[in-house]
């Protein structure tokens, strides 16, 4: 259920993307939109290749949104949003959607948190009734909460205290956020989530979980016009009601290099990455983010990008090497440099080629050519995106849950297509040229150095 990697916020970029590849138009999904009496927003992409629908129910509120020293609440509430109402007893949620053949399941980010189903097309009426009536109707027991709190802190040793790299990759978020939450991992601190109680869980539920902020988008064999009435029927009678302004703390500036080092008798790949701050869509302030995706192909495009060209092919220092960048995020974002070394290759050595990648990048920048073989390949690559059924309601969810419209998801082919050589570089060394990331190595237990 939890998704705590921003590895799965970068893929998501790429389905935002055009349908043509030779003359870049607006236009990626052409959804349908309309809004509710009571505010819900309700996003429709059409899809007539099956008969099968992706039905999601996105709300506006997430780990960051949770209270100073309650961390965990968002995910453990996702959780609790399958313990049943007045019409159906714990856990008969998803046992109604197998038994229709449909799959169901939940994610919680730092942003947001859904909940979706993949049903047959006459199913669809089924989940969004039963989706409905947990939004308004969610009924909550010690009987069935503090058992659920004891799976959710089993979540996260196996899912986290038991795996390096997550280990590691929370600590470093720690390290690089210090005082925004997006420092606090989404599935919560431990000694905090042993704190978690039922009224908590039901207060969140309450300040957060109203039609007026949440998202509906059902992608595949419907149209607007035959969603509409069952929209109205289902969510359309539950009542709006005030919810908070997200009030979230800045980071403060900090202009050293920081590392995080982790031995673990666990690992048996060391690995590399670095992160630094980065703008989001809607932080972006000097028109950086369109020109960081395309860095992030310049630089990590498969087999063809620099990183992996430079660092696999050539000097043969790593198995694999990548640069990464998500933009679309509430608050600012990361962008991240990393690799894993060769067998026999000193960390050492891999972290210095690594960084040189980045002095070249700085300066000498990228040429007009790799930016127009970029832009080529990405809008290539997504241009079969509106094949899939949930990857068309999974982009514009996390688009519309990050302060992003619909207008601007339609319109990524026109501004990528716009993206120049110049762009890329000053975006490259706003970002990349500033001392304030952050080293992660994750190391053997008994590794030397470093």
């Amino acid at each position: 259920m939890l998704r705590t990697t921003r590895a799965l916020l970068t893929a998501l970029v790429l389905l935002t993307a055009a349908p043509q590849v030779q003359a870049a138009e607006k236009g990626v999904f052409f959804p349908e939109t309309f809004t509710l009496s009571n505010g819900m927003q309700v996003v429709v992409i059409t899809n007539r290749r099956v008969p099968v629908v992706t039905h999601m129910v996105w709300y506006k509120v997430g780990a960051a949104d949770e209270e100073r020293g309650h961390s965990g609440l968002a995910h453990f509430l996702e959780h609790l949003m399958f313990k049943g109402t007045d019409e159906l007893p714990p856990g008969a949620f998803s046992r109604i959607v197998a038994k229709n053949g449909g799959k169901d399941n939940a994610f919680t980010s730092w942003d947001y948190t859904a909940y979706f189903q993949s049903v047959a097309r006459d199913r669809l009426e089924l989940v969004m009734r039963m989706e409905a009536d947990r939004m308004a109707n969610l009924k909550l027991t010690d009987a069935v909460v503090y058992p659920e709190r004891d799976v959710v802190m089993e979540e996260r040793r196996q899912r986290v205290e038991n795996e390096p790299a997550d280990k590691i990759g929370e600590q470093i978020n720690a390290t690089l956020f210090v005082h925004h939450p997006y420092g606090t991992p989404i599935i919560g601190w431990p000694q905090e989530m042993a704190a978690m109680t039922r009224e908590e869980a039901e207060a969140f539920y309450k300040r957060w979980y109203a039609p007026n902020n949440a998202i509906l988008v059902v992608s595949g064999d419907v149209s607007a016009e035959e969603l509409k009435p069952l929209a109205e029927k289902y969510y359309g009678t539950v009542a709006a009601k005030p919810v908070p302004e997200r009030k979230r703390v800045s980071e403060p500036p900090i202009g050293a290099e920081r590392r995080v080092i982790l031995r673990d008798a666990e690992v048996r790949q060391p690995s590399i990455r670095r992160l630094w701050h980065a703008p989001s869509y809607r932080t972006d302030k000097d028109g950086n983010a369109y020109a960081l995706q395309v860095l992030a192909e310049i630089m990590s495009g498969g087999a063809t990008g620099r990183l992996y060209r430079s660092l696999v092919v050539e000097q043969k220092l790593a198995t694999s090497a990548w640069l990464g960048y998500g933009a679309s995020s509430w608050d600012d974002t990361t962008l991240s440099m990393g690799a894993t070394p060769a067998p026999g290759v000193d960390m050492d050595k891999l972290e210095a080629a690594l960084d040189a990648e980045r002095t070249k990048l700085l300066k000498d920048g990228v040429t007009p050519e790799e930016v127009a073989t970029a832009r080529k390949r990405m809008l290539t690559e997504a241009a079969y995106a509106r094949d899939s059924l949930s990857g068309p309601a999974n982009a514009l969810g996390q688009a519309l849950a990050t302060g992003q419209s619909i207008d601007d998801v339609e319109s990524w082919p026109v501004r990528i297509d716009a993206v120049t050589a110049e762009q890329v570089n000053a975006a490259a060394r706003a970002v990349l040229g500033k001392n304030n990331h952050v080293t992660g190595l994750l190391l053997p237990a008994n590794h030397k150095g470093s």
